[in-house]
């Protein structure tokens, strides 16, 4: 049985762009020597060969002329140019997941937004850990070398205290990603849902969102029940009270209760797939660049990698949560 390739993946993520475009023109880089459209499939590209440092990503492109014919550059980018064009696409690419999220909702019943799931993963920052107390004097010890000074501390249940960034992720029932952020570790679930807010009360609009614990609080609940959008989450702290105690009936509604229970084994996959397409499996999942700019790109670009690889499958007819076909074609 054929098997998509790198041109299906590749014209996928030009087609996608430029509808994206399209709606949202900011994104659009046409004054720029290489437009967003390139850079992302080339880093995409490159993410799953494992060629992070930009030195190294300059020296390829100069060793595979057909990759930069096949990309339609006009010229070789310097190593600086790959360096500030990386770090530049990560609003780019969070909002390209974002359009992505929505376009496919169209496209199977599988990818629709109106039940979704919200949660917090942490990713070890390369290179060294800062002891908290050398963080906060800011301090770095003598013989500390190549230490990542923008990562900070967070602990999670599974992965334990982990020095370095938060992938905050929200996806539908199906685990397809519908918006990704991206901030140190030490930023609370509670902070990135209120900067969220907006997306889902005024754009995305879904039934439900289910969280855990963290990101219950009453005032949310109430505010985002008033506009329509119900945040399903334990509440354990909120229990008196007629308004709680009416949440408490709703949320242990048969498919309420569900979801709820559900939630960890939706998005927990997910987190699997992302690291799998970073090439990092240990538990704490160590990431290959360094720096806020960079990690919210490189999380942000893995994300999108796992949308192409769902809507692929979905066309192709594969197992949708499988992104070995992906790996296998561009690698």
């Amino acid at each position: 049985m054929a098997a998509p390739t790198m041109d299906d993946y590749v014209k996928l993520i030009c087609t996608l762009f430029e509808r994206f475009v399209q709606e949202q023109p900011e994104h659009e880089s046409k004054q720029l020597t290489y437009s967003n459209q390139q850079m992302i499939v080339l880093f995409t590209f490159l993410q799953y060969r494992r060629i992070y440092a930009f030195k190294a990503q300059r020296r390829w492109l100069e060793a595979h002329s057909e990759m930069r014919k096949r990309l339609g550059f006009a010229g070789l980018p310097h190593r600086v140019t790959l360096s500030r064009r990386y770090k530049q696409l990560a609003p780019v690419v969070a909002a390209f997941v974002q359009f992505i999220g929505q376009y496919a909702s169209t496209v199977d019943g599988r990818l629709r937004q109106t039940h979704l799931v919200e949660d917090k993963s942490l990713f070890k920052a390369l290179g060294p850990v800062w002891h908290e107390s050398d963080r906060q004097a800011q301090r770095i010890p003598a013989k500390l070398r190549h230490l990542d000074t923008d990562a900070t501390w967070s602990k999670s249940g599974y992965h334990g205290w982990v020095y370095g960034y938060g992938l905050h992720m929200t996806c539908n029932s199906a685990a397809f990603p519908a918006i990704v952020q991206v901030e140190t570790a030490a930023i609370a679930e509670s902070t990135v849902i209120e900067q969220k807010a907006p997306t889902f009360l005024q754009s995305l609009r879904p039934a439900t969102l289910a969280a855990d614990n963290s990101y219950a609080q009453v005032k949310r609940i109430r505010r985002w029940a008033k506009q329509g959008v119900v945040l399903l989450t334990p509440a354990t702290k909120w229990r008196k009270g007629r308004y709680a105690q009416a949440y408490h009936r709703y949320r242990k509604q048969p498919a309420n209760a569900k979801r709820l229970r559900n939630r960890r084994t939706t998005i927990e996959p997910l987190f699997d797939l992302i690291a799998k397409v970073l090439g990092t499996t240990a538990k704490q999942k160590q990431l290959s660049v360094q720096r806020l700019s960079n990690v919210r790109t490189c999380l942000a670009l893995a994300t999108l990698s796992v949308q192409l690889a769902m809507l692929v499958n979905s066309i192709w007819g594969l197992p949708l949560r499988s992104i070995s076909t992906m790996i296998a074609a561009l690698t």
